[in-house]
């Protein structure tokens, strides 16, 4: 039998156990540390943004921007609809609420020009969102050429959930650095994973400063446990820094091999009536993090569901586009502008394999059961 083909593994670099050796010898085995503290300053540098601070998950780390741009029980926070839960749930954590907005004609991305109108008839209302939740989705950058401008219009602070875009980029310019706060995720699927973990990047020492006191249980420097505000148990652990840090050391080459994967697709694919390949705008350099396909069911005679059936009938996992967050019951009742653009991305979209680890053999074993399935009107074998 043929192993099972995983949408996106860990990919170990074969550096982390001498790193977590490291900290075990050292017997720093608790939250933060040396190996924290460098984890933060590398990833900093690679990225070219002020500050970095290590928290336990990607969430924490919308948790804490969030709070860092001043958000408030009543406030509303705008946020792309085509993402995962966790881009919204911190705004729901701080008694905010959430607004969704759709996908850009033609991509993934929060549509600027949506946003525009949207802002301009708060503002006309006196009803500004405190602050913009942009993500950049499956490894390609929001339009940051025009969302940007717009927001600083109106003075609302951007908050770029990069979670999904390490090692992506804009004409030079790394995923993460484009709003007044960003964010990573390392979780196990990610482009570079800690196991759990994830940053929040900041443009300034005082942000970061203020961010490394709320995720320490906002202790003050007194001798004995002084609180003077509520806090939160964010911080990474040492442990989980040193794995991060073997990862960094291999992060550009995650991202040439993933970007192969996409090639490989491209060319196994070619074709194939009625399938797209969702492509970055133009000047946006992509990690490739997941390779998607949107399937024209008129087109290619099959659906998205017919196509993923049939890969998981081959041992190979595949899955659905994000549900937008404003269909999902947890977020229902919220507003949101437009929705039609991002409910047909999650209707037609498919995610295929792309972990860094995958072989040319097993993208072509992919690409074999979506053919026969095409040439078959939906069935496999």
């Amino acid at each position: 039998m043929s192993q099972r083909i995983l949408l996106s593994p860990p990919h170990l670099s074969g550096r982390e156990a001498a790193n977590v050796l490291e900290a075990l010898e050292s017997n720093w085995v608790a939250p933060l540390g040396p190996q924290v503290d460098a984890f933060e300053r590398e990833m900093a540098a690679e990225l070219g943004v002020q500050e970095a601070v290590a928290v336990s998950s990607g969430t924490a780390a919308i948790h804490l921007g969030l709070t860092l741009l001043g958000v408030r029980p009543g406030d509303e926070v705008w946020c792309s609809t085509l993402t995962f839960a966790a881009s919204a749930n911190p705004i729901r954590y701080l008694g905010a609420e959430p607004v969704f907005l759709d996908s850009m004609e033609g991509g993934w991305g929060m549509d600027p020009e949506l946003l525009e109108q949207a802002l301009e008839e708060a503002g006309h209302c006196g009803r500004l969102p405190r602050a913009v939740v942009v993500v950049d989705l499956y490894g390609d950058c929001a339009d940051y050429d025009r969302i940007l401008p717009v927001c600083a219009r109106w003075g609302v602070p951007v908050l770029e959930d990069a979670a999904e875009a390490l090692g992506a980029g804009i004409r030079g310019r790394c995923a993460g650095g484009f709003g007044a706060l960003g964010v990573l995720s390392f979780n196990g699927n990610k482009m570079l994973t800690t196991s759990g973990g994830g940053m929040l990047l900041c443009g300034s020492a005082g942000e970061a400063a203020r961010a490394r006191y709320l995720a320490a249980q906002a202790r003050m420097p007194a001798p004995h446990y002084e609180h003077m505000e509520v806090g939160y148990n964010y911080r990474m652990s040492n442990l989980l820094a040193a794995v991060g840090r073997a990862q960094l050391g291999v992060l550009w080459e995650r991202v040439a091999a993933r970007r192969r994967v996409r090639g490989w697709y491209e060319r196994g694919l070619s074709g194939v009536p009625g399938l797209r390949f969702f492509k970055g705008l133009a000047g946006h350099e992509s990690s490739c993090w997941m390779t998607c396909v949107l399937v024209d069911p008129e087109t290619c005679g099959v659906t998205r569901e017919d196509l993923r059936s049939a890969l998981e009938e081959a041992d190979i996992e595949s899955r659905p586009c994000w549900k937008p967050l404003h269909l999902q019951q947890s977020f229902a009742g919220c507003r949101v502008f437009g929705g039609g653009r991002a409910e047909a991305c999650f209707e037609r979209g498919l995610c295929l394999p792309s972990g860094s680890a995958l072989g040319e053999s097993e993208v072509e074993r992919v690409c074999s059961v979506v053919r026969e399935v095409v040439e078959g009107g939906g069935k496999w074998k």
